[in-house]
């Protein structure tokens, strides 16, 4: 999933990020209210996960955004205060969750990834396609009988082409959703992602490149 989190705690943010990222998600951070309507303007996000209490523009005030914008992001906010009626206020803006401080990182991961199977079409929880099998919630691949190990962006892409169900997938779609904004657009990071994954995956060949179109696993 492509995340933004959005927390003026530098430190926490990173933190957030880094264990989002093991997760193989793509997260990019803002440090502030503005800085986070920019990237929203700009980017497609599954999951915004949204300090409350943020400089230059309230995390109120980007929920609104975000729910006006009619975004199919889902909204994590996050609070130092744990009074109900502190919850009751930010759901009541439109946030999906509400997680207050101190939380673990743990369940804040658990509650991301659910967050994102409502922001796109209902898939199964386990991914299946061509003898592949990929559970997202133990990040394990098998092809067959055989253990595949994968990197994160791998794993990423693997899972984007799963979930297309044999639609073609582009390599615009798989840089927005496995890779973050610091990824450059006229990289080949997908395409030697691919290779890679193809050759793990071994043979026959599962994906399909359609030249000018992008991927997909029939």
């Amino acid at each position: 999933m492509r995340i933004l989190v959005v927390e003026d705690e530098r430190l926490l943010a990173e933190a957030i990020a880094e264990w989002l990222r093991d997760d193989a998600h793509a997260v990019d951070v803002a440090l502030d209210g503005e800085a986070a309507l920019d990237r929203l303007g700009v980017n497609d996000y599954d999951v915004v996960v949204l300090d409350r209490d943020l400089p230059k523009v309230h995390g109120d005030d980007v929920c609104r955004e975000v729910v006006a914008s009619e975004s199919a992001a889902r909204v994590l906010m996050l609070t130092a205060a744990a009074e109900i009626g502190d919850r009751v206020n930010g759901l009541s803006l439109g946030a999906d969750d509400y997680l207050p401080k101190p939380f673990a990182f743990a369940e804040l991961a658990a509650r991301v990834q659910a967050l994102g199977r409502r922001s796109r079409p209902a898939v199964p929880p386990v991914l299946r396609r061509a003898g592949i099998v990929l559970d997202p919630a133990r990040r394990q691949v098998f092809r067959g009988d055989k253990y595949v190990l994968l990197s994160k962006k791998e794993f990423g892409l693997l899972t984007e082409l799963l979930r297309a169900d044999g639609a073609v997938v582009s390599a615009e779609h798989l840089l927005e959703k496995v890779w973050d904004e610091n990824a450059d657009p006229f990289t080949s990071a997908v395409r030697l992602t691919v290779l890679k994954l193809r050759r793990k995956l071994g043979e026959p060949a599962v994906i399909e490149t359609l030249p000018g179109e992008g991927y997909r696993i029939p």
